[in-house]
């Protein structure tokens, strides 16, 4: 084996690139279903932790309403105030390792690094959705429910995916911070990149030469996904140019919407 830093690294990568590649799938697997399923349950949070209470409304709503509210604000405040390395630790081994002994091995740190990172991303993510809902224009629902949709159709079909587009950049950025923290579930044994690497970096004890490229591999990854989340991004943005029906066309530096005209846009009557 080369004694030279570029002879190693050639040597570790002809030698181990299949670990390499197996640990980046994994990774890749585990961070993705775990953004998207920890997105998922923070948006049930998020809606549940919206629901308005009116002084109208009778005394059991409101203590139920707000008892939920403890509840899952409770939730959020635990998994974003420790370390997704200690609960995974707690979660693993506090059981979910013997719900998942009828797996295989592999099979089995799979599914629970996408437990585990689902349930962290989730408390997140109910921060982050809830800021999106807020920060749509109360003349949105207002408008909506004006011309007769209830709260439910006012939500999803007017609030909602307004917030999605103001919250996109955030969710990019946890799933990218995933990809990164997944490597702290080698605690219990997830044959992720990082774990891969300490295999093959035991080998021959080049730990300088296997993590350099390890190093690579996830700023390839993280680079490329940003990437293509700005792309996403741009087109949820929508045209630069548009043309208002019976009218000329217009374009969006062109023009200030107002916080009444956006009411009106997007609910037809305020």
């Amino acid at each position: 084996m080369s004694q030279t830093f570029f002879g190693g690294v050639s040597f570790i990568l002809s030698k181990y690139w299949s670990l390499f590649l197996r640990g980046t799938a994994i990774t890749l697997v585990v961070s993705l279903t775990g953004t998207i399923f920890g997105f998922l349950i923070g948006l049930i949070v998020a809606l549940l932790r919206t629901i308005p209470v009116h002084k109208t409304d009778k005394p059991l709503k409101k203590l139920s309403v707000r008892f939920l509210s403890f509840i899952l604000s409770s939730y959020i405040e635990i998994f974003r105030g420790t370390p997704m390395i200690v609960q995974a630790m707690v979660i693993y081994y506090g059981g979910l390792s013997k719900a998942l002994s009828g797996l295989h091995d592999v099979y089995k740190g799979i599914a629970a690094a996408i437990i585990i990172i689902s349930i962290n991303t989730g408390a997140y993510m109910a921060e982050i959705i809830r800021g999106g809902i807020i920060s749509v224009d109360p003349g949105q629902m207002e408008g909506a429910l004006s011309i007769g949709m209830t709260y439910r159709q006012a939500m999803f079909n007017v609030v909602f995916p307004q917030a999605i587009r103001n919250i996109m950049p955030s969710i990019g950025n946890e799933f990218v911070v995933n990809i990164k923290d997944s490597s702290v579930l080698n605690v219990i044994s997830v044959a992720e990149l990082y774990f891969m690497s300490k295999s093959a970096a035991g080998a021959y004890l080049r730990y300088f030469e296997v993590f350099f490229i390890t190093a690579v591999i996830y700023f390839i990854l993280t680079f490329t996904v940003t990437r293509i989340l700005r792309v996403i991004e741009r087109k949820m943005e929508g045209k630069d140019s548009y043309t208002i029906h019976g009218s000329q066309s217009y374009s969006k530096a062109s023009i200030h919407i107002t916080s009444e005209s956006k009411s009106i846009i997007g609910g037809g009557l305020k």
